[in-house]
């Protein structure tokens, strides 16, 4: 259940903190194709009297450029044939909440239309709310948590950008997976980022160390899933601006270097509209015969909607067998060998994806997870047999291993069709055929060092 919390305000409250001058700035932010944050910082008067009641205007490439902005063709929503016209980011005010890392600054998540007032149907955010909606048809409702690990580095993200990203320091020299000596190293900005997510709305659970070098890791309270997702967005965004005021830096990147990469495992379960416990029951293993369905939809679609938890050519470097990541298409209770693995009892029963690295998109994501439930639901998949041993070393099907392999996948799934739509197929299909695009044409460093002189 979302309630409410330090940091979240509502349209009178801001109305009132703008009048006695502790606000000057909203931040109206969507959400992109790559999961960034984008928008305009607006004035607060002019948000109280204009955008609030009518939105803001943005180029519709927001939703369709690469990683570097760069306009890109094959998007059918975007492209100079028909102007780049604009779309209208319209807030929900629900969203509203202060900006403690930014003086006198408040921020709204807006949902994304055309000027016709009809969802933008490729946005991120409108994805999870057409799932949304297709649980409730059902009666039901989700609920979601993201576990996201990033690298801390000394370096300040200045320097790093000039040194290409080559020879940072890592703001710890040894694995420091659960040790508390290790994180007392980085506390100060760890604090600052935990103090300031509660002051911005979000509920901290706990910080811990993690095995690469410098790895850390901040959870949150899980939400209803919508509101799970924009925490995850605002998170993502301000831990890079906190990190940058205390001159370091920090990543996200799903596989940094050689050692363990950022990951993104998602809980997901589901309750009635009611708030009534729907996945535990009296089967095996304590499920209700919904979970079963539930799980096997997951399993049934989970190299189909591979793209949505590893959207770039970096993400599949994650998925090397005993790393933690998984590999195999498989289920099992408190098995982090498992694609999916199961957790809790009784009403916490639930589901945890962990596939996903630090670079995916959060809605998509959880759409994802969504459609697949569905389905398993709704065409009452038996659950195949549980994986109780290393799944690594099973004969399970195996996830997809390079974005060119997901994103033919998709393309090709009458499942993600009918569960999205072609259009957020299609778009998204594009978007990993830009990466590719991208990648294909680019001299790497392993390519230099290994051809420069010896080849």
């Amino acid at each position: 259940m979302t309630v409410e919390r330090k940091g979240m305000i509502t349209p009178e409250k801001l109305k009132g903190l703008v009048e006695s001058g502790e606000i000057d700035t909203v931040v109206v932010a969507i959400t992109d194709v790559q999961g960034r944050l984008q928008g305009k910082r607006c004035g607060a008067r002019f948000f109280i009297e204009e955008v609030m009641h009518h939105g803001a205007e943005g180029c519709n490439y927001l939703l369709a450029v690469d990683v570097d902005m760069n306009t890109v063709d094959g998007y059918a929503m975007s492209s100079w044939a028909n102007g780049y016209g604009d779309l209208v980011m319209k807030p929900d005010l629900g969203t509203l909440r202060l900006l403690p890392w930014q003086p006198g600054s408040a921020l709204v998540i807006c949902d994304v239309e055309w000027p016709d007032g009809t969802d933008v149907v490729a946005s991120p955010r409108q994805i999870l709310k057409a799932q949304l909606a297709r649980l409730l048809e059902r009666g039901l409702a989700a609920h979601a948590g993201t576990e996201l690990e990033f690298i801390v580095f000394d370096t300040p993200y200045e320097e790093a950008w000039k040194s290409g990203y080559r020879g940072l320091n890592p703001a710890n020299q040894y694995n420091v997976d659960y040790s508390l000596l290790g994180t007392a190293r980085v506390e100060p900005l760890l604090r600052d980022i935990r103090n300031f997510m509660e002051g911005a709305g979000l509920y901290v659970e706990a910080a811990k160390g993690e095995c690469n070098l410098g790895q850390h890791e901040i959870t949150f309270r899980y939400e209803e899933a919508l509101a799970s997702c924009d925490n995850h967005s605002i998170y993502k965004a301000g831990a890079k601006e906190i990190a940058a005021q205390h001159g370091k830096s920090l990543t996200f990147m799903a596989k940094y270097n050689e050692r363990e990469g950022n990951s993104c495992h998602i809980h997901l379960s589901l309750r009635s509209v009611d708030d009534e416990t729907v996945l535990a029951g009296d089967g095996e293993h304590g499920f209700s015969e919904m979970m079963e369905s539930f799980i096997a939809g997951q399993l049934a679609c989970l190299k189909e909607f591979g793209y949505f938890f590893a959207p770039n050519i970096n993400s599949y470097k994650r998925f090397v067998e005993g790393s933690f990541a998984p590999t195999a298409v498989a289920w099992g209770i408190d098995n982090r060998s498992c694609a999916i693995r199961v957790v809790g009892h009784g009403p916490s029963l639930r589901i945890e994806c962990r596939i996903g690295g630090g670079d995916l998109n959060p809605y998509l994501a959880v759409s994802a997870l969504i459609a697949a439930g569905l389905h398993g639901i709704d065409n009452r998949l038996p659950l195949e047999g549980i994986t109780e041993g290393n799944a690594y070393i099973g004969d399970a099907e195996r996830l997809p291993t390079s974005l060119r392999d997901a994103a033919d996948l998709l393309e090709k799934s009458e499942l993600a069709r009918e569960a999205f739509g072609s259009d957020v197929v299609d778009h998204y299909v594009n978007a990993a055929r830009v990466e590719l695009a991208a990648f294909a044409s680019a001299i790497t460093d392993w390519e230099r060092v290994r051809g420069f002189e010896r080849l």
